[in-house]
């Protein structure tokens, strides 16, 4: 049978998985009777623990927030987990927090039994990640956001451009999104109108914000395909519209985010494509594996000509 502080740890760890628990279940998962679990829980409300109370058929107890950070029961599984996360918050972009993530990982790390450690070094050393060209920003302006998208209320900020232009924009604040070392607000933009991106590290806040909003439906496709589409149309100069002799479906599940796909009769469809380069669209065009048309550019389908003349050319050095 258990100790009585280590069945303590036993229903602490049971009690810091969110919800009501019934003492019934409570005693089958100790191997106690229900009158140990009330006495125990008891114990834990000494230590200073909030542990409350429901009455009643449905009742049970359930843990609540106390003012001070109490210390977490972890599995094998949970503490690896935050071992990865704590490393990936580290290399985030938050200025303010890097230090902090990485003082709490070795705390971690420290209190972690050895064969855990050992897991965890063997991930590290197995593992390699892309340094992404993190822009950092203040932890303090991303729950400043955080707290505007709770309360749906308007951000009020002055927003520097590519250009280096800045501007005074409003807008109904819905999801921050980290890409590729960016932190990045989607929002709606009532004066044009649309849903926009702005890249945090260029904003300027305003205090205090704007008037309440409803909500709208999220864009098409949800708010990180809204992002990865408005990031890479962002880099195309032109844009072109192409038949390809394919199912919608197929393509699609090959196309990224940025590319349009229409579905036209059956067998066909129709995307909208881009690029700063026609030359470049030429190439990528052979990437679908199917026959295509050129709807609406003299300048992309030259350039296809031009492709087809060198791989003809080509074509005839073996014989």
């Amino acid at each position: 049978m258990l100790t009585s502080s280590a069945r303590l740890l036993r229903l602490l760890s049971h009690l810091q998985v969110p919800g009501v628990h019934t003492g019934s279940a409570l005693a089958a998962r100790l191997g106690v009777s229900a009158r140990t679990v009330r006495n125990d829980i008891a114990s834990l409300r000494e230590l200073g623990y909030p542990v409350h109370a429901a009455p009643g058929a449905a009742g049970g107890y359930r843990l609540g927030s106390g003012t001070s950070v109490p210390p977490l029961l972890l599995d094998d599984q949970e503490a690896v987990a935050i071992a990865l996360g704590l490393t990936m918050a580290a290399g985030a972009g938050v200025s303010d927090v890097e230090q902090d993530a990485v003082r709490a990982l070795g705390k971690l790390v420290a209190m972690l039994p050895a064969r855990l450690r050992g897991h965890l070094e063997a991930l590290t050393r197995s593992t390699s990640a892309l340094p992404a060209v993190a822009v950092p920003v203040e932890s303090g302006v991303l729950q400043d956001l955080a707290g505007a998208i709770q309360a749906r209320v308007r951000v009020r900020f002055a927003y520097r451009d590519a250009r280096e232009v800045e501007t005074h924009r409003e807008a109904e604040p819905y999801r921050l999104v980290l890409r590729s070392g960016r932190w990045y607000l989607l929002g709606w933009d009532p004066d044009r109108d649309d849903w926009r991106s702005f890249r945090i590290d260029r904003m300027r806040m305003k205090i205090p914000h704007g008037r309440r909003y409803t909500p709208r439906p999220a864009p098409a496709g949800g708010f990180a395909g809204f992002l990865a589409r408005s990031l890479d149309r962002a880099v195309w100069t032109s844009s072109y519209r192409v038949r390809l002799h394919a199912p919608a479906e197929a393509i699609r599940r090959l196309a990224p985010p940025a590319v349009e796909v229409t579905p036209e009769g059956e067998g066909t469809c129709v995307v909208t494509v881009g690029s700063s380069d026609a030359m470049m669209l030429a190439r990528y065009l052979s990437w679908w594996d199917t026959d295509f048309e050129i709807l609406d550019s003299p300048e992309l389908l030259e350039t296809v000509r031009v492709l087809a003349r060198r791989y003809t050319a080509a074509g005839r050095t073996l014989a």
